[in-house]
């Protein structure tokens, strides 16, 4: 990500934010779905990226930890998890982009 784009980036709302990096997310464990390690594995990196540019970002310190634990709780699913495993993660993050349709 060049600088405008990671100033774009900490100026959108956490909301916005997590619903960006749940894009990935899902992405991410679709690919696995289909049994393309490759594709899930570049997803899950941008995934991971955003994740640590939201905790970059300016944030109370209970969000800081929310996206931290969420950060933790991906890389363990996304190493010791099937496909099938990522539908608790891909419900969570669905409510963020639901929260930005209102």
């Amino acid at each position: 990500m060049n600088e405008k784009d990671i100033e774009r980036f900490c100026k959108m709302s956490l909301m916005e934010q997590m619903a960006n990096i749940g894009s990935e997310v899902y992405r991410a464990s679709s690919w696995k779905a289909k049994n393309n390690a490759q594709y899930s594995q570049k997803a899950f990196e941008r995934a991971l990226e955003l994740i640590d540019l939201t905790l970059s970002c300016k944030l109370r310190q209970s969000a800081l930890k929310e996206v931290a634990r969420t950060r933790e709780f991906l890389c363990e699913l996304f190493f010791n998890g099937s496909a099938d495993d990522f539908e608790s993660i891909n419900k969570y993050f669905h409510y963020f982009a639901l929260g930005l349709k209102r």
